[in-house]
């Protein structure tokens, strides 16, 4: 009987570490491929990151060469002047390291080799030097030889350029045409590879796992470390434009290894205390299998959220103000998302002086409208990149997203083209929110809705034109703001953001205050939907004199009241009594803006609109409203009128409207003359 007890016992022990093992051997099973899908996830979004980068260096280098062929082909028949383009393709684009314009042998009879190329020095100066050597021998070289043929834009395969750049390298190069549409020339933009070691060692998602990089021809950029050889799992993904493979290669100690370790350590103490523990063990593996599945989950959604949130916030603009040389524009924007990523952009740029905009809203939010968001800001920089319509990037831009819209996914955009030198206006509306026009008063735009991209592929989106005045504005938002709601469904509505764009402010102070007041109006409710504001201002100023706090200095301003009359178009015989009214609005700053002794300086804007003649009149001194004094009586005797005001009272006369402003620290006298 005891010796059966003992047999049961034995057999429950027995079947007890059978079943323990055979627990411990599916957690392992599971684990060991919970693991392995966890490193696909990691692997697959470095590696797209990676491309991502890589791509946004082509872009750039591809753009820098094709918007400058133009240049190139104007300059043909001064070959002399080639290497001023190559400067500018150097000097405007950090990623470039080297360019040159190569003329095809026997186009020009003087110059039968003519190659200048210029290169950016360790000290980031630039260098020039001629690549027509006899050594080199530029026409033999695959940059040269295969856009010929091709016809097209073409990408070379990696090289050591030891005749010109000295390093390695890849180069894309475009054909030249004349003007008769024979092959002239190539231009080249060479990119250094150096950056792709930095960009690969950044791709540390194990301890030892590493990237290879390898060209279309299969020539290693960057080559595996010298390491033993270990087990790995080997993902893969390519650059589409230049044929690039990108593989990361992980051993599989680092994905498994902590795990077996663990496994090991776990069937020791399972020998050695199974009878105690047992009960104990198995709450204990389920427990921690449970919380050890729950971590790597959040772990890795964080990560992906994180990752997702850089890829998208680099891809809009985010330094304001964004075109710090020019005067003509004060623009601020900024994304609000509602979760850690969305569906909202913007975007801006200038091209042959228009400034292209635009402002979305992807139907849905997290993940999958950031990837149409991606998707959407990319196709309007492509598109817009050689297309001036607005209403013709649209129509593009829709019939590419409807395509490949399986999920049913819209965009609603306005999109808008603003040429900067005489202020004309195109834009298309698709399906989105009217932007708010800042003219003579705050309206919304009058706009043609057209359908949202992304809904019908063939769709014409018609396209809309105005004109943009000195000193005109256009807030453009998406409907995160009218529709922020606070704790009792009260939404922020059109009147309010109206309301909130009243007063004169610079564009960055606009949309502090906008946010300001959205936070408030909504105060601990949660964000229901992504918010995204863009501000535009307008000002373009065709004359300009900065002037020293000294009397002598008045005598700059007649000559530069009558070039401003001049360009006006207004009758030459009021330039006589602007000057006088000018300089007794500038004597006035001379004498009470800066306190005696002080040097400051005095800036003059005079800006033309098809209306009027605007001078604007800027001190950085104390506050001081000349406006501020009432009219004078020229009738009353001396020793009735106060002492002062004649200036202010000439000026008035002369001028059709007279306004002053204090902006954050300087005051502003606008000063109006109509046509």
């Amino acid at each position: 009987m005891k010796r059966l007890k003992n047999l049961g016992a034995l057999l429950l022990v027995f079947v007890a570490a059978v079943a323990l093992e055979a627990t411990a051997l599916v957690q392992f099973v599971f684990s060991q491929r919970t693991l392995r899908q966890e490193a696909e996830l990691r692997a697959e979004a470095q590696l797209e990151t990676t491309r991502y980068e890589i791509m946004d260096i082509i872009d750039q280098a591809e753009a820098a060469v094709r918007n400058s062929v133009w240049i190139a082909q104007w300059c043909l028949n001064v070959p002399d002047s080639l290497h001023r383009v190559c400067q500018r393709i150097v000097a405007d684009n950090p990623v470039v390291a080297g360019s040159t314009v190569a003329l095809v042998p026997g186009y020009r009879a003087d110059r039968p080799l003519f190659s200048p190329y210029v290169y950016r020095d360790a000290d980031d100066s630039l260098r020039i030097l001629s690549l027509a050597t006899a050594e080199y021998e530029y026409p033999s070289q695959e940059w040269f030889v295969r856009p010929l043929e091709l016809g097209a834009g073409y990408w070379s395969e990696p090289y050591v350029d030891e005749g010109g750049g000295e390093m390695l390298m890849t180069t894309f190069s475009i054909p030249i045409l004349d003007a008769k549409g024979k092959q002239a020339a190539v231009l080249t933009a060479d990119i250094s590879l150096e950056w792709l070691k930095e960009l690969v060692g950044r791709m540390k998602v194990y301890p030892n796992a590493y990237c290879t990089i390898a060209s279309r021809e299969g020539h290693m950029m960057v080559s595996p470390p010298e390491t033993e050889e270990a087990e790995s799992l080997v993902f893969n993904t390519t650059v589409e434009r230049n044929g690039w493979d990108i593989s990361l290669v992980i051993p599989k100690d680092d994905i498994f290894g902590s795990l077996r370790r663990v496994g090991t350590i776990v069937g020791i103490l399972q020998l050695l205390g199974l009878m105690l523990i047992i009960a104990m063990l198995q709450s204990v593996v389920r427990r921690e299998r449970r919380f050890r599945d729950m971590d790597k989950q959040r772990e890795r959604i964080a990560g992906e959220l994180k990752i997702a949130t850089g890829i998208q916030m680099s891809m809009v603009p985010k330094t304001f103000p964004p075109f710090p040389e020019r005067h003509d524009l004060d623009m601020s924007a900024a994304i609000i998302p509602a979760k850690e990523v969305g569906g909202d952009l913007y975007d801006f740029f200038i091209r042959d002086e228009k400034l292209f905009f635009c402002v979305g809203d992807v139907s849905g939010k997290g993940v999958p409208a950031a990837l149409v968001m991606a998707v959407t800001r990319t196709t309007f920089r492509n598109m817009s990149a050689r297309e001036d319509s607005p209403g013709r990037i649209v129509q593009a831009m829709n019939d590419g997203l409807s395509s490949m819209n399986e999920n049913n996914m819209f965009v609603t955009l306005f999109c808008g083209v603003l040429d900067l030198k005489n202020g004309h206006l195109r834009f298309c509306n698709a399906g989105h929110n009217p932007p708010m026009a800042l003219t003579d008063a705050i309206r919304p735009l009058d706009v043609i809705p057209n359908l949202p991209i992304g809904i019908m592929e063939g769709f014409e989106f018609q396209e809309q034109e105005m004109p943009f005045h000195y000193d005109d504005a256009l807030f453009l938002y998406t409907d995160g703001l009218t529709e922020a709601e606070n704790a009792t469904h009260e939404q922020f509505g059109v009147d309010r953001t109206k309301a909130a764009l009243s007063g004169r402010k610079s564009a960055q102070e606009h949309l502090d205050n906008i946010k300001r007041l959205v936070t408030d109006f909504v105060g601990d409710a949660p964000q229901s939907d992504d918010l995204t504001i863009l501000f535009i201002h307008y000002v373009p100023s065709s004359h300009h004199l900065t002037m020293k706090n000294d009397i002598g200095q008045v005598s700059l301003l007649p000559a530069f009241v009558e070039d401003a009359v001049k360009a006006s178009g207004l009758n030459p015989e009021v330039t006589d009594r602007l000057t006088l009214a000018i300089e007794e609005a500038v004597v006035n700053v001379i004498d009470y803006a800066y306190p005696e002794g002080v040097a400051g300086e005095v800036d003059i804007d005079a800006a033309t609109t098809d209306k009027a003649l605007v001078f604007t009149i800027t001190d950085k001194g104390k506050p001081f409203d000349p406006t501020s004094r009432g009219e004078v009586d020229i009738n009353a005797g001396v020793e009735e009128r106060p002492v002062g005001g004649l200036g202010i009272h000439l000026v008035r006369q002369i001028m059709d409207d007279v306004r002053y402003e204090r902006r954050v620290d300087k005051n502003v006298l606008i000063l109006t003359k109509k046509h």
